[in-house]
């Protein structure tokens, strides 16, 4: 067996800390869309146990990603173009993820990407204090760096639902 070096690199562009962050962030992206790469729309479709399909999680991977970018790190109104890639809300009256039928895996990943470039282009400018400069909301305080933190914890979650989910539906 030949022996791998798993390095964690930087993206370029940014400054060298943020930089490390957002590739990891990249990473979990990159081994997701990999492992989804072909698979057709019954995959995407199909709920196993009642439980949400592959392309209602995809849907709320994205949404929360826009959702922490604008209220969280920018302050802002939403971007009208990314506001447009989300007809539906993140979750049902009963707390459920929005159920997502009938988009190809293609506008799936289309939404994933238009979102992460807006993401990846906003912290192009930012510094370190910047990056850990608290942003004062409502119920809380947070900074850009656990955003991102806490985006890889979420996308890494749900990658780890969907990979089960296309094992099942796999061996169907």
């Amino acid at each position: 067996m030949e022996r791998r070096t798993l390095p964690v690199s930087r993206l370029p562009g940014y400054e060298e800390e943020i930089g490390r962050w957002l590739w990891c962030l990249e990473d979990v992206r990159r081994t997701l869309i990999t492992e989804l790469t072909g698979i057709n729309q019954r995959i995407l479709d199909t709920k196993v146990d009642e439980r949400q399909t592959i392309g209602s999680l995809l849907y709320h991977i994205a949404l929360v990603e826009a959702d922490w970018l604008y209220v969280e790190v920018i302050g802002e109104e939403w971007d009208p173009e990314i506001r447009s890639l989300f007809p539906l809300g993140v979750s049902t009256e009963d707390g459920s993820l929005t159920h997502i039928e009938g988009e190809s895996l293609e506008v799936h990943v289309h939404r994933l990407n238009k979102v992460r470039e807006v993401f990846l282009s906003h912290f192009r400018t930012m510094d370190l204090n910047d990056w850990r400069k608290s942003r004062v909301l409502e119920h809380y305080n947070v900074t850009p760096e656990w955003v991102v933190y806490h985006l890889i914890e979420h996308e890494s979650h749900h990658r780890g639902q969907i990979f089960h989910l296309l094992k099942k539906l796999r061996n169907h």
